[in-house]
């Protein structure tokens, strides 16, 4: 709540750039979503139709800040305005991620460009397209369903029928464990009719590699994993073996049917064909291996079939913009954020603020008490720091009206009749209330009060001044001036030890903070066996933030105590030079017995 302020704050401040072609402005941020289908990309031999495509959402591509905090929001809409069918499967806005998918009627050959829209208010005021008209096929499982049996997100409702274990940090979003038990079944339908082809594709992670391990079934027609080695079978026929699959690794397994061909695909790759015409396929469909000593044992994540044999590039862009490789990950992009709020999208520096407040919400409770140490340090150091700022700048005014009196009285210091107080403290009558409030303010005045005081005592007895003052007083006088100057020296460095715990112990708390992140960070994984670079960074990045914020407290109060020492020496340096010059002056106009002053009171008389 508090970035969604300061970001709406700096929103208002910051220079942005003008946006034309708005869609909806009850919508206020727009993103550009490219989808490439190029040679650095999916590497896709032509255009593709109907493709359903992954989006996926995370703090380093989009502003979860600026959206509702389911996604309802978000909109996706061609240059033309067509408002474009996507689904959410997944939308966590405390962990800053999301995976969407959005049906495109036409995937050029090269890149395509569609208008993701987020940050209405009244996300009511357009509806969004059904999410059943995302895909074209005769099922789709997303496998997300938690305690629950697989539903199917296409619109003819073919849903599993046992629930499964849950799998989380699955290849995308969550997934599904196969343990062994009874297997997923689904009953036949008219959705899935096989007599024309078909199409069937799934992530699969084994957990061990085992030979005669049914994946799917239906009829005599079967998918397997022999001790790792995906292959196809129709009755008594293979496809030919290829490589096994890695045990605890996502592996992407497609295979089409029709014309008198099976086809094998693995990752994207066709690995085999089997040359054999389907039979009547038209029984219950099973997941997992119908027999007990067959069955699957592992995790699996996006079961989709289809009527009809996909093509090869339908399989191959599948694979690759859902596996999460570098190619995929730039088969579909994002460019910065827009904003129509005053005409124009967020500058670099807003998106940068916006990023710490997305990071600060992974912050785990360590880590928030390190940057609350951090925070009390800021507070009390500069405290300290403005109330040094104060007093030095008082100290400057009041040395400076001080030694324009000074400059008069050193001319002759039997001016001052030390007797009398009010004469000492207003410089023998030459100051009046105001500015005697202020040179009070000055050390030189308060060392000056001193030495005077200094010179009462040793002259009570000499009213005359016949006898002055010996060397030995004169020493006694100059060591009190110093005791006042060490005194003074005191008061001006009063408080600057707390801006040396900031500059010395800021950076050590904040990284304790990050170590602790980090290492309750790898806990997590390891304790959950998934590694996932968008399950990772937002912790490690929150657990820098603790960093940071040592980082914040101690460079400015480094640059502060180093100001605020080189005024305190030069005070210092110019208390030293005062004192040297009064005990010169009272030397030269109180000198001991036997030396006549040339201002004592009988010189004149014997004038």
């Amino acid at each position: 709540m508090i970035a969604r302020h300061v970001i709406a704050l700096l929103s208002l401040s910051l220079p942005l750039h003008a946006v034309e072609g708005w869609w909806n402005k009850e919508w206020t941020q727009r993103q550009k979503l490219t989808l490439n289908t190029g040679a650095d990309a999916a590497k896709l031999s032509g255009p593709l139709e109907n493709a359903a495509v992954l989006v996926r959402l995370h703090d380093g591509n989009f502003q979860f800040a600026s959206a509702a905090a389911d996604g309802s929001d978000l909109r996706f809409v061609t240059d033309d305005g067509t408002l474009l069918p996507h689904e959410v499967e997944k939308y966590d806005s405390i962990v800053n991620e999301a995976f969407v998918w959005l049906k495109v009627p036409s995937l050029a050959a090269g890149t395509t460009t569609v208008n993701l829209y987020y940050g209405s208010a009244n996300p009511a005021a357009v509806a969004p397209a059904k999410t059943t008209d995302v895909y074209d096929a005769a099922l789709v499982w997303h496998l997300a369903d938690r305690g629950a049996a697989p539903a199917d997100s296409s619109a003819n409702g073919n849903n599993g029928s046992v629930a499964l274990a849950s799998s989380e940090g699955a290849i995308i979003g969550g997934g599904a464990r196969l343990l062994g038990a009874a297997p997923v079944t689904v009953a036949a339908s008219p959705s899935l009719d096989f007599s024309k082809g078909f199409t069937w594709s799934a992530w699969l992670k084994p957990s061990s590699l085992k030979a005669g391990v049914e994946i799917f079934r239906r009829g005599d027609f079967r998918i397997l994993l022999d001790q790792g080695v995906p292959l196809v079978a129709l009755g008594n026929q293979r496809s030919v073996p290829g490589k096994a699959v890695t045990a605890e690794s996502w592996t992407h397994l497609a295979v089409t049917a029709a014309d008198g061909k099976i086809s094998l695909f693995v990752n994207g790759e066709p690995v085999s064909e089997l040359a054999a015409g389907l039979p009547t396929l038209d029984g219950e469909l099973t997941i997992g291996g119908a027999e007990e000593g067959s069955r699957f044992v592992g995790e699996i994540d996006e079961l989709e079939i289809s009527q009809g044999a996909r093509s090869a590039d339908w399989v191959k862009f599948a694979a690759i913009s859902q596996g999460g490789s570098d190619a995929g990950l730039r088969t579909a992009t994002l460019a910065a954020a827009e904003s129509s709020e005053g005409g124009g999208g967020h500058s670099e520096a807003l998106e940068h603020v916006m990023l710490f407040g997305d990071i600060a919400k992974n912050m785990m409770f360590d880590g928030w008490i390190a940057i609350g140490v951090c925070v009390i340090m800021i507070v009390v150091g500069w405290t300290v720091a403005i109330q040094k700022f104060n007093y030095l700048n008082a100290v400057q005014k009041g040395t400076r009206a001080f030694l324009q009196q000074w400059k008069r009285l050193s001319s002759d210091l039997t001016a001052l009749d030390h007797a009398d107080e009010s004469s000492v403290k207003s410089l023998g009558g030459t100051l009046d209330p105001r500015t005697q409030a202020l040179v009070k303010k000055s050390p030189l005045y308060q060392i000056y009060h001193l030495g005077s005081e200094e010179i009462r005592h040793r002259l009570e007895r000499d009213k005359n001044r016949t006898q002055g003052l010996s060397g030995r007083s004169i020493q006694a006088i100059r060591a009190a001036l110093d005791g006042g100057m060490v005194h003074e020296t005191h008061r001006l460095t009063k408080g600057l030890v707390f801006l040396t715990i900031s500059i010395a112990g800021g950076p050590y708390v904040g990284l304790l903070g990050t170590v602790v992140g980090v290492m309750i960070t790898f806990a997590i994984i390891a304790k959950s066996g998934e590694v996932d670079v968008n399950s990772i960074a937002p912790g490690i990045a929150s657990a820098l933030l603790a960093t940071v914020a040592g980082l914040v407290v101690a460079i400015p109060a480094l640059f502060i105590y180093s100001y605020l020492n080189s005024r305190i020496k030069e005070t210092t340096s110019g208390m030293q030079v005062f004192i040297d010059e009064f005990v010169a002056k009272m030397a030269e106009f109180y000198p001991p017995a036997g030396e006549v002053s040339p201002y004592a009171p009988n010189n004149d008389k014997a004038a």
